[in-house]
């Protein structure tokens, strides 16, 4: 048993003896002790006083007096108003040093049985992957990479958007502008390319519409009446009736597009276990419709189009069959749903996804709770805000956006300039200097963009990312190298334990106690699916370990075998954390810099 749990059994003991009540585990409630107080826990008494019919002060006095009298790492305690700040003996954290954090297996959690699905990064595959999809890619790899620490079974799965208009948009221009254009020919990525006609679609559509307005039509009557966009919708009709042409056209630059996003994920360092492709699925949720029908829970209007009445729910009535028996978005991914928990069977499935559809997953998931389906309730949309730049917001369809590589490509070259100008790589082979980069630069962008909570709207400076001080990743990449580059010159060796008797200063108990938070922030952040938790408990420990190096004298010329393998020790345990949680996060930490 640990302390924790060691103090909340023993308070729900004294309540009884105390004052004859029973007090329930669940109302015994543990913080940290705040820094300027003595003491490493804190238990607030505010439950227990109706209980003891005492003042908070009172109470926090009788309760601290019996916590001393029979718990023995309890060594003192104090009293702030209505806050029982409880000394916990050194030993005790010596000891669950060495027989916990010691062990190479400390802050493994064993698997609980769950399975979970983390779908992200659902690209359009008329464009490449912009700073927006970076969000998603790194919020879903992570999130998947939290919960498989915690002890979950994950399948990570890309939901394609590769059909519909936009699509189309891409293809009718490369068949009037293109010329036989193909990655090959032109240098560029396959994404890029048929990006390049999405744009130029866009350019040629604008000067259709201007011209049609100057013949007196309204903006919406020419955009409507525009013949490009009339012939992108023939070409949508012509693919959905299997028109070999569009077809054979369709695949040949959705293939560009895949060859493409495959060298950006893989330089992302994201995966996934299985894609889904909306051209495969859009058809799907028809029978979802017939089920919800037969059971009450959809109407049929009098044009034959079929809805949910949600206005009882607070929201409104949702359309989710056309009159002409045509799906809408709803309507497929009913079915889509359907069809990944009959492929998973999974517990949970999590969608990645920005907070502009978030009245979408309400409307989503309420429906599906209504049908019936068991698996409803694991539903959860991980909603997320904009990511923005100082130069401002994006536009794909005016070639505005920040592309994903060449984001990846500045932050790589950002890392190279600031780290030769520190001057500590000349004794690095190239290879390794274009590896250490690329780790830098990389975990600058997914760090700056993972401390932040999904929820919030953020703004992204590639220069502020790159900084080796302060809350960034390569601070905490810096300070992972620094422990490494001490304990080779320290010659140390892992698996030593010290006597428990040893003397702590205040920064070592502080350690000892940060360190061993390491599985519940794990745990913690995956219940909340933030890897902004563990990105800043991360940052706190490597914050923590910059304090202790500068406190004490150094390590290497310590004479004190015994305090040096102390330290060592949290050294070693400090570098081993900073590179699980770094890992969780998807960033890499040198053993050098």
């Amino acid at each position: 048993m640990n302390i924790e749990q060691h103090i909340v059994t023993a308070t729900v003991k004294a309540v009884k003896e105390l004052y004859q009540q029973d007090l329930p585990e669940a109302q015994v409630n543990l913080q940290d002790t705040r820094s300027e107080f003595e003491g490493q826990i804190t238990i607030v008494v505010f439950p227990v006083v109706r209980f003891s019919k005492k003042s908070p002060e009172a109470t926090a006095n009788d309760l601290g007096e019996y916590l001393v009298a029979h718990i023995e790492e309890v060594t003192a305690f104090n009293v702030i108003k209505g806050f029982l700040n409880l000394s916990v003996a050194s030993t005790y954290w010596v000891n669950l040093f060495n027989t916990s954090l010691l062990k190479p297996d400390f802050g493994t959690i064993a698997a609980n049985g769950k399975k979970v699905m983390v779908e992200y990064s659902s690209p359009n595959t008329n464009k490449p992957l912009h700073l927006g999809h970076v969000r998603n890619n790194l919020l879903g790899y992570s999130v998947s990479e939290l919960l498989k620490a915690n002890g979950a079974e994950v399948y990570k799965v890309n939901l394609v958007n590769d059909r519909g208009i936009h699509i189309c948009k891409s293809m009718l221009a490369w068949q009037k502008w293109g010329n036989e254009e193909t990655p090959e020919s032109s240098g560029l990525k396959g994404d890029h390319l048929v990006g390049k006609y999405y744009v130029i679609f866009d350019k040629e559509y604008k000067k259709e519409i201007e011209a049609l307005k100057l013949e007196g039509q309204t903006e919406e009557e020419a955009k409507k009446n525009a013949p490009l966009i009339k012939e992108a919708q023939a070409m949508l009709l012509a693919w959905e009736a299997g028109d070999d042409a569009v077809i054979s056209l369709w695949k040949k630059m959705n293939n560009w597009v895949y060859d493409g996003f495959a060298i950006s994920y893989k330089n992302l360092g994201v995966d996934f276990d299985k894609y889904y492709y909306e051209s495969n699925t859009y058809l799907l949720g028809k029978d979802t419709v017939e089920e919800g029908l037969a059971k009450g829970v959809f109407f049929k209007k009098e044009d034959g189009s079929v809805w949910i009445d949600l206005t009882a729910d607070g929201l409104d009535q949702k359309l989710v069959l056309r009159a002409d028996g045509t799906s809408v978005y709803i309507t497929q991914d009913l079915g889509t749903a359907q069809m990944k928990f009959d492929d998973f069977g999974m517990d949970e499935s999590i969608y990645v996804v920005g907070n502009e559809q978030d009245y979408h997953f309400k409307v989503l998931f309420l429906i599906l709770d209504k049908l019936g389906k068991s698996w409803a309730k694991g539903l959860y949309h991980l909603s997320y805000g904009m990511v923005d730049l100082p130069s401002g917001k994006m536009k794909s369809r005016e070639g505005t956006v920040v592309d994903a590589d060449d984001l990846i490509a500045e932050m790589v070259a950002t890392a190279k300039q600031k780290t030769e100008a520190l001057g500590k790589v000349d004794h690095f082979s190239e290879e390794e200097k274009d590896t250490l980069y690329y780790n830098i630069g990389m975990g600058a962008l997914k760090y700056f963009l993972l401390k932040v909570e999904p929820k919030k709207r953020l703004l992204f400076d590639p220069a502020e990312s790159i900084d080796f001080q302060g809350n960034t990743g390569p601070f905490i990449q810096y300070t992972h190298a620094r422990i490494k580059s001490l304990l080779s010159k320290a010659d140390f060796k892992e698996g030593q334990t010290v006597d428990e008797q040893i003397s702590l200063s205040e920064t070592e108990l502080e350690m000892i106690i940060l360190l061993a938070k390491y599985p519940a922030e794990i745990t913690a952040a995956a219940k909340a699916f933030s890897p902004a938790m563990l990105a800043n408990y991360v940052y706190e420990v490597a914050k923590m370990f910059n304090k202790f190096y500068h406190e004490i004298p150094p390590i290497v010329k310590e004479e004190d075998l015994q305090l040096k393998q102390h330290r060592l020790n949290l050294s070693s345990v400090t570098a081993n954390i900073l590179k699980s949680g770094m890992r969780i996060l998807g960033i890499q930490v040198p053993e050098r810099m």
